[in-house]
């Protein structure tokens, strides 16, 4: 089974810290282009950042220079080191893997049928 795992949700005031994690099973995660995306209330699926087999990142604007993506291969995980948070980044965040179009996820809620895999998601608050 196919399967992702995600960790290192909580709450956070504004400016502070959070790094998450994920870790795949089941599939090659060497041949897996990697994504985070979030849902905050009443919000559309969001993608925040991907990095692909060989190492490039995407970011969205909205967390260009505060957000890192990695991957590290040796334990098939993928993190999200989120800094300087903001109360706009609560959300649920979900990691995703493909090996197509890893950033092509939209609509009304994440966890659709546009990506092969999806976590279960973990929620990230940011209080003011």
């Amino acid at each position: 089974e196919w399967q992702l795992v995600e960790s290192g949700g909580g709450s956070v005031q504004a400016g502070g810290s959070l790094r998450l994690s994920c870790t795949a099973a089941g599939f090659s995660f060497d041949d897996s282009d990697m994504g985070w995306y979030r849902q905050g209330p009443g919000n559309e699926c969001e993608l925040v950042a991907t990095i692909v087999t060989v190492g490039d990142t995407y970011y969205a604007d909205s967390v260009k220079g505060r957000f890192a993506i990695s991957r590290d291969s040796a334990k098939n995980t993928a993190y999200l080191q989120m800094n300087n948070l903001k109360p706009e980044d609560t959300a649920v965040y979900y990691c995703a893997a493909d090996d197509g179009c890893i950033g092509c996820a939209s609509g009304s809620r994440c966890r659709n049928d546009d990506l092969e895999v999806w976590g279960q998601g973990t929620l990230v608050t940011v209080s003011s």
